[in-house]
């Protein structure tokens, strides 16, 4: 695909930055194209050049592919594997049936950054990729064994298809939750667990915490250190965070993303005495029983409907469907439990966050979770909340509120690109 320039004079070169965002996958590869630099960084003037997911990767795939300002294609086609599926992508992007008039060849694409889950208790931050982060990442396996696999296989196959002069930097899912104190990241659990196999809270969705925090103070006109917030991560998979000073003080996910609030087919907390219980009565394995409280619980295991927000709120409404109705109570209420407890452990907040697919677009579960709330001086305002969505962000309480509540969609992929750019041209501040 061409002769790349030595990583080494990158920094010298581009004054704007063409960064190829990976998320892949054990048979799904997402990407975004986002043109940055440090100055669009601190401006907020980054662009959306494309974005896409190959889904089914290893036979007749699904391709979905846009470019920035148009409509979405979609086609299949066979794609063997990541390497192929990255191949697919640089194509399809440096093509004249793409539009992107940054990108012509594949020596426009200046970096690659990519999502990894799992970081353990070696990557506290966002890293450049070489052979020892790899091996590092390789380490952490065991502590992600159906994500981490697919998220190397990207790394590997960017470094097929680019040669090895392109830099990548890997963001990892983990990070931002490392500042967590040892009293909120320790189970109560034989120490020597932790000691020996790592067992502790580390949290998930961090890239995504870690951002709407940022843009909160941003709309704030607030230092890091004056940052002292709850955020909602809720969509087919939920979170909470506490943050205090900037820092991430307590999260809901804990070893592994099925602890805490009630996700789309995930249980969230359980009594872990359940698993021998029902593995004795239905004949089920542990590993089968993990299985259930991973894929067919959660919203979809109440319902017995679906995974989907959306689709229950209409059955509780057209339909009175009780089951529906229940999934959405549980979920709500669970939610407001753990705003409740943060609240509790960070000593007070100045604001609630919502982000995610739910908490962007749902102004009815935002109303529900803050209607009990209230004893705490939350007052929504109906009409911002209710005018609230489709990737708008904004303030939805009343002037006056004591917990100012906003709506901030989320940019995982944003954040990926910024921190790629930041570790190539040397940037070492906190963000």
């Amino acid at each position: 695909m061409g002769r790349l320039l030595p990583f080494t004079i990158y920094h010298l070169l581009f004054a704007n930055m063409n960064v190829l965002v990976l998320n892949c996958g054990s048979s799904t590869a997402k990407f975004q194209l986002i043109a940055t630099d440090l100055d669009q960084i601190a401006r907020d003037a980054d662009e959306h050049l494309a974005s896409g997911v190959i889904e089914r990767i290893g036979g007749e795939a699904i391709i979905t592919f846009s470019a920035r300002g148009s409509e979405a294609r979609r086609s299949t086609a066979p794609v063997r594997d990541t390497r192929a599926a990255v191949e697919t992508v640089i194509r399809w992007v440096t093509s004249a049936d793409s539009g992107i008039e940054e990108v012509k060849s594949v020596g426009d694409i200046h970096a690659v950054g990519h999502r990894v889950v799992h970081g353990g208790e070696r990557f506290k931050q966002s890293v450049l990729i070489d052979e020892d982060v790899l091996r590092g990442i390789e380490d952490c396996i065991d502590l992600a064994p159906l994500h981490n696999p697919g998220n190397i296989r990207g790394i590997q196959a960017a470094r097929e298809v680019f040669g090895p002069g392109l830099p990548q930097g890997a963001v990892f899912d983990t990070a931002f939750h490392q500042t967590l104190p040892p009293h909120a990241y320790l189970y109560a659990l034989p120490y020597q667990w932790y000691r020996r196999y790592r067992v502790r809270r580390y949290g998930f969705h961090g890239t995504s915490h870690r951002y709407v925090a940022y843009r909160y103070r941003r709309l704030r006109g607030l230092a890091r250190e004056q940052t002292n917030i709850i955020t909602l991560h809720l969509g087919n998979g939920c979170s909470a965070a506490a943050i205090k000073g900037g820092d991430s003080l307590d999260t809901s996910m804990g070893m592994t993303p099925l602890e805490g609030l009630v996700m789309g087919t995930r249980s969230g907390d359980i009594d872990p005495a359940i698993i021998d219980f029902v593995g004795a009565k239905e004949g089920l394995s542990a590993q089968e029983v993990d299985l259930v409280l991973n894929k067919q619980s959660g919203l979809l295991g109440i319902s017995g409907l679906t995974n989907d927000m959306r689709e229950l709120l209409d059955e509780s409404h057209e339909s009175g469907d009780r089951r529906a109705g229940l999934a959405v109570e549980i979920f709500c209420y669970r939610v407001r439990k753990y705003v409740g407890a943060y609240l509790a452990a960070a000593g007070g907040a100045d604001a609630l966050v919502f982000t995610g697919g739910i908490g962007e677009n749902s102004a009815e579960v935002r109303k529900r979770v803050c209607e009990g709330l209230g004893w705490m001086g939350v007052e929504l305002d109906p009409a911002a909340n209710q005018a609230t969505t489709a990737r708008r962000e904004g303030l939805i309480s009343r002037e006056g509120s004591r917990l100012a509540v906003y709506v901030i969609p989320t940019d995982e992929e944003l954040l990926i690109a910024r921190d790629t750019v930041r570790l190539i041209r040397g940037v070492t501040q906190r963000f």
